[in-house]
């Protein structure tokens, strides 16, 4: 399929879904619907989907040891091998998973191949990719601690101190007319910028733009959906943030009320949320949960010092070496070959 066709689908989606609640509570006043409905629907859908997801991946058998390696293997005491790059037990396993979730340090690793002054081939490091992933992916887990302050009350020390953080740059800001003028928090911005950069690099790189679909411009504009509409919300066009927090409270304690005087806006927010929620078990998004059940970094390599069968082997008779010896061991001895219980048969 076309790129800008890709591009084009994945925009129109995430604009209907935008006129959607614009439409539902706007004109029809379905407030309650998109307001209490829909995101208990999400949730369900989310966890239901997430678990089932889980599940059938960690049924899955892995009867051979297959973890991507990036050192050497364990094997004679006098050669030093890669503790964390080609882990031998748990401890290793832990220690390479840590990496992996925390720095992305395989993507961290990772090159490019290109052609270099004329035929020769050259590597380079990714490290703008590495680092839109992990400012993509800590700006966005900011984000959803920050968004605690709406379902708890009294507000836990740990999201307090997160969102001091994230707004550090408002230290010394002074009031406009009487009025404090709303912290800017990094984070929002990050996030933003972080989707913009993957979303350029899968158009502006032709091999990326080759294997791109519909399904990876999506997720990228329903983020961006999310991004753009709440960063509105908080420093262009407000809402009633007691309103907000009172309906979310409700939501938490399964007392649901939705306020008046919230705004369309919020709707419009809420509603791409719920919609990535219920989407992300259905889509690649889930790698969240599965870089967790993944063979290729959640085993060690042992196959050295262990042996895997496979449980998917059809069950066959076999004639081993021993059975076949002990039909032919006289018709061996006699032609002379050797036999690992001639002193039996003597």
């Amino acid at each position: 399929m076309n790129f800008i066709l890709s591009i084009v689908l994945s925009a129109i989606a995430v604009l209907i879904l935008v006129l959607i609640p614009w439409v539902g509570v706007g004109a029809l006043n379905l407030s309650g619907f998109f307001g209490v409905f829909l995101p208990y629907v999400a949730l369900i859908v989310f966890f239901v989907g997430l678990v089932y997801r889980i599940v059938v991946w960690a049924c899955s058998p892995s009867p051979f040891r297959i973890p991507t390696t990036a050192g050497q293997q364990w094997s004679l005491p006098w050669i030093k091998h890669s503790r964390i790059d080609n882990p031998k037990g748990t401890v290793g396993v832990l220690i390479r998973m840590a990496f992996e979730v925390l720095t992305f340090r395989s993507l961290f690793r990772n090159t490019k191949m290109q052609f270099v002054s004329g035929p020769k081939i050259g590597y380079e490091w990714e490290k703008w990719l590495w680092l839109a992933a992990l400012a993509f992916h800590y700006a966005f887990l900011t984000v959803v601690i920050r968004h605690l302050r709406f379902f708890t009350e009294p507000i836990p020390f740990f999201v307090q101190m997160i969102e001091h953080l994230d707004g550090f740059i408002q230290a010394g800001i002074a009031p406009i007319n009487g009025f404090m003028t709303p912290g800017v928090l990094i984070s929002g911005f990050v996030l933003l910028g972080a989707v913009a950069f993957l979303f350029l690099r899968r158009v502006l790189i032709p091999q990326m733009t080759y294997i791109s679909l519909p399904a990876d411009y999506f997720p990228l504009f329903l983020i961006s959906g999310i991004a753009i509409t709440g960063i509105l919300m908080r420093y262009v066009l407000k809402v009633d943030i007691v309103g907000v927090k009172n309906m979310t409270l409700g939501l938490v304690t399964f007392s649901p009320k939705v306020p008046d005087g919230i705004g369309v806006l919020f709707y419009i927010h809420l509603f791409l949320v719920c919609v990535l929620l219920a989407y992300i078990p259905f889509s690649k998004l889930t790698h969240m949960a599965g870089v967790f059940l993944s063979p290729t970094r959640n085993l060690s390599n042992n196959s050295r010092f262990v042996r895997h069968i496979n449980p998917w082997n059809y069950p066959v008779k076999v004639h081993t070496y021993d059975e076949y010896e002990e039909e032919f061991r006289d018709k061996m001895i006699e032609a002379g070959l050797p036999v690992e219980k001639e002193e039996s048969a003597k």
